[in-house]
């Protein structure tokens, strides 16, 4: 006996990412990393899905590596509270590097001074949002570095 599939669960061809695809993924990165550094607690919750997960990697105090994580609420909470204690005088040298467009999701790598940052992100009916990050201090950075 053959098993059908319904039609609403085949997935049509995927279409080749667009340049808007682009600019609109490049927008919500820069939204989500200069309202950080700019202590803007409403473009960074704009960058975000509200069922965010973003997790660091780092040390726990016995320096056995740990991964934290906090929601999106929390993060817009920190970048409401810290007016650029850790952010003063920080270039912003940011690299975007878009991995992959796909389908209404993307992967992209943000290299900034003080910060790596890994991303997904995905197109909802209001725009590209930021639903997952894995983040590290860059090299020679850390907490009070």
């Amino acid at each position: 006996m053959a098993v059908t599939t319904p039609e609403a669960w085949v997935t049509p061809r995927t279409p080749a990412a667009t340049d808007a695809d682009k600019d609109g993924i490049r927008s919500v990165v820069f939204d989500y990393f200069e309202g950080w550094y700019d202590h803007h607690a409403e473009r960074v919750s704009r960058a975000l899905y509200p069922g965010l997960a973003k997790r660091s990697f780092a040390q726990d105090p016995d320096r056995t590596p740990a991964l934290e994580t906090i929601g999106a609420d929390q993060m817009t909470a920190w970048t409401a509270m810290y007016p650029g204690i850790e952010r003063a005088g920080a270039r912003r040298m940011t690299d975007i590097r878009i991995d992959d467009i796909s389908g209404g999701i993307a992967t992209a790598r943000v290299y900034s001074e003080r910060y790596v940052e890994y991303l997904h992100i995905v197109l909802m009916p209001d725009g590209w949002k930021i639903a997952n990050t894995l983040w590290r201090y860059a090299d020679g950075h850390g907490p009070g570095g």
